[in-house]
């Protein structure tokens, strides 16, 4: 069934091992709905996955989507009032474009910006880690 995700599963089950949990189906479930997305808060994964799994709670994907965190396969945005899980298992860094209007988010990638961020922290004696580009703003729908 999950073939296609094989790469992503295997991240899954060393991560689990290492923890002494468990895989089971509801997390089987939530990583392949997971892994068709881009973005997608808990709420919006429960509300696809109650078709298929009635017995499937929030706080299950809630916890499932934090495991997905901690194995690297997802990272959680906070944008706004919710909090989206972006799904990272196939991408490399990027930022956000988010609407304040519709909350439609765009990702995007721009060398001339890591460069400039790169040269102020340079200037200021920094060393980048990690960082995060979001700017807000209104789609061109929203604003029409």
């Amino acid at each position: 069934m999950m073939s296609k995700h094989a790469k992503e599963m295997g991240v899954l089950k060393e991560h689990l091992g290492k923890h002494q949990l468990k895989f089971t189906r509801q997390r089987e479930l939530i990583l392949d709905a997971f892994l068709k997305q881009e973005h997608i808060t808990a709420e919006e994964m429960y509300h696809q996955l109650a078709r298929k799994d009635p017995h499937l709670g929030l706080a299950t994907i809630y916890r499932t989507l934090n495991l997905f965190c901690e194995a690297g396969l997802a990272q959680a945005r906070h944008f706004g009032t919710q909090t989206q899980y972006d799904n990272v298992s196939h991408k490399g860094h990027h930022d956000h474009l988010i609407c304040t209007g519709c909350g439609k988010i765009v990702e995007f990638e721009n060398c001339d910006i890591e460069r400039l961020q790169e040269e102020v922290a340079s200037r200021n004696g920094f060393t980048i880690q990690t960082h995060r580009l979001e700017l807000y703003g209104l789609c061109s729908r929203c604003r029409h």
